[in-house]
C-alpha cells in the first residue's frame, strides 16, 4: 500500500470504528435488551436470548480487537511523517492482512462445525463482517422482544381492567357464573387474558412473526432492525368477545329501565285483543240474528296462557333476573301483537256479512238519489223495485243474495232514463 492508500484506509477504518461503537452503545442501552436481561424467560425467547446475550459479549470482545488493531496501525503510521518501505509493508499487513487475533466465535446457523481452534487470525474486513453478523443476531432478538412488550402487555392490562368493569356490570343484571353462560364466558376470558399476559412477559418471541422480506442491509451495524409484526390475534379475539358480551349486557341494562313500560304495553295489546274479540262475539250474535243462511265462523277465546306468561315476566322483573326476562319479554311482545292481529282478523271474518249488507244499503241509497236526479223517482216501477230492495235489506233476518239481486234490479230500472238524459245532453252540446 502507498502512503496515500494507508492514510485513506486509516480514515475509513477510524470512521467505521466510531460507527460501530455508537451502534454497540445504542444496542447496550436498548430498552428491549434491558428488559431481556431482567426477565424470567422461557420457550423460544429463552433459547434465542441465550445465544444473543453471548453474541453481545462477543461483539464487545471483537470491537476491542478491532480498536486495538486500529490503534496499532496508527502507532506504526505515526513513527514517521513519510513511512518507508518497512513501515508500509507492516501497515499493509495490519490493515489488509489476517493480522487480528480473535477467539473462535462462529455465528449461529453457520455451515460446518464450531471451530476447534481457540483463536483465529482474520483481517479487519473479516472482523467487521463478523461483528455485522453478531449484531444482526442480537438486534433481531432485542427488537422483536421490545416490539411485543411495547404492543401487548399494556393493552392486555387495559382489557383486563375493562373485563373487570364488565363483570361488575354483569353482576348488576343478575348474570353470574354457573347461572348464565355469559358469566362463564367472562370468567374464561379472564383466564385467557391472564395466561396470555404471562406468556407475553416470559416468551415474547412466541408472538413475533418475522417479515418475509429482510430489510435492506440485513439488519447489520448501521442498518434498521429486521421487520416483522406482533401476532395479536388472541388478544384481538378476546377483545371482540368482550365487546360482544358488553353489548348484550348493555341491552339487559336497557331492559331493566324499560321492562315495566314494555310489560304495560304487552298488557295493553292483550286488552285491545280481548276488546276486539268481545266485539267479534257481539258481531257474530248480530249476524246470526239478522243475516239469513250465513256460515259464521266461531270466535276464539282469550289468550289465557299469555296472561300466565305475563305474570311470570313480572316475577322475573321483581327478582332482577333480566337475562331470563329478555327472551321472555321479546316473545311476549311478538305473541301479543299476533293475538291482536288474530282478534282483528276474527272480527273482520265474523262481521263480513254485516259489511256486505251495509255496502248494499249504501248502493241502494245512492241509486235512489240518482233516480231523483233523473226525474223518475215517482215512476211506479222504480218505486216498486226500490221498496222491494229496501224491505229485503232492512228486514231481519236479511237474505243478502236476494237483497243484492233486488238492488241490481232497481239499478236496471234507472238505465233507460239515464240513457235518455245522456242523449239530451249530447244534443244540447251539438
Amino acid at each position: 500500500m502507498s502512503r496515500e492508500e494507508v492514510d485513506r484506509a486509516l480514515l475509513r477504518l477510524g470512521a467505521e470504528r466510531d460507527a460501530v461503537e455508537t451502534a454497540l452503545l445504542a444496542l447496550q442501552d436498548h430498552p428491549g435488551r434491558r428488559l431481556l436481561d431482567g426477565a424470567a424467560l422461557s420457550g423460544r425467547t429463552q433459547e434465542r436470548w441465550a445465544v444473543a446475550a453471548h453474541g453481545l459479549s462477543v461483539l464487545w470482545s471483537l470491537f476491542d480487537r478491532y480498536a486495538e488493531a486500529l490503534a496499532s496501525a496508527r502507532a506504526v503510521r505515526s513513527r514517521r511523517n513519510k513511512p518507508g518501505a518497512p513501515e508500509l509493508a507492516e501497515l499493509s499487513e495490519l490493515l489488509g492482512g489476517a493480522a487480528v487475533t480473535v477467539s473462535g466465535s462462529q455465528l449461529p446457523g453457520s455451515a460446518g462445525p464450531v471451530p476447534a481452534r481457540l483463536v483465529e487470525q482474520i483481517s479487519l474486513a473479516e472482523l467487521l463482517e463478523r461483528m455485522n453478523g453478531w449484531y444482526a443476531v442480537v438486534l433481531d432478538v432485542v427488537s422483536a422482544a421490545d416490539a411485543v412488550w411495547s404492543a401487548l402487555p399494556t393493552r392486555i392490562d387495559l382489557l383486563l381492567a375493562e373485563l373487570g368493569r364488565v363483570q361488575m356490570l354483569s353482576g348488576s343484571v343478575g348474570v353470574r357464573p354457573g347461572a348464565h353462560p355469559m358469566a362463564d364466558d367472562l370468567a374464561e376470558l379472564g383466564r385467557e387474558l391472564t395466561t396470555l399476559r404471562a406468556e407475553v412477559r416470559a416468551d415474547p418471541l412466541a408472538l413475533w412473526r418475522p417479515g418475509r422480506v429482510p430489510p435492506q442491509g440485513g439488519g447489520g451495524l448501521g442498518h434498521p432492525a429486521p421487520s416483522g409484526v406482533v401476532d395479536a390475534e388472541r388478544f384481538d379475539r378476546a377483545g371482540r368477545a368482550l365487546d360482544g358480551i358488553r353489548v348484550e349486557l348493555e341491552g339487559l341494562l336497557r331492559l331493566r329501565d324499560e321492562a315495566q313500560e314494555r310489560l304495560v304495553q304487552v298488557g295493553d295489546l292483550l286488552q285491545r285483543a280481548d276488546s276486539t274479540l268481545a266485539e267479534a262475539r257481539r258481531a257474530r250474535g248480530e249476524v246470526l240474528a239478522k243475516i239469513a243462511a250465513t256460515e259464521v265462523p266461531a270466535v276464539p277465546g282469550p289468550a289465557s296462557a299469555l296472561r300466565e306468561r305475563i305474570a311470570q315476566a313480572a316475577d322475573l322483573q321483581q327478582t332482577g333476573q333480566w337475562h331470563r326476562l329478555a327472551p321472555l319479554l321479546d316473545s311476549l311482545e311478538d305473541a301479543a301483537a299476533k293475538e291482536l292481529a288474530r282478534a282483528r282478523q276474527s272480527l273482520t271474518e265474523v262481521a263480513a256479512p254485516l259489511a256486505v249488507r251495509a255496502e248494499l244499503r249504501g248502493r241502494l241509497e245512492a241509486y235512489k238519489a240518482m233516480a231523483a236526479r233523473l226525474g223518475v223517482a215517482e215512476d211506479p216501477e222504480v218505486i216498486e223495485r226500490f221498496e222491494k230492495a229496501r224491505w229485503l235489506l232492512w228486514s231481519a233476518p236479511c237474505d243478502l243474495r236476494a237483497g243484492a239481486e233486488a238492488v241490481g234490479r232497481f239499478q236496471q230500472a234507472l238505465r233507460p232514463a239515464a240513457r235518455t238524459a245522456e242523449t239530451i245532453q249530447d244534443g244540447q252540446g251539438a
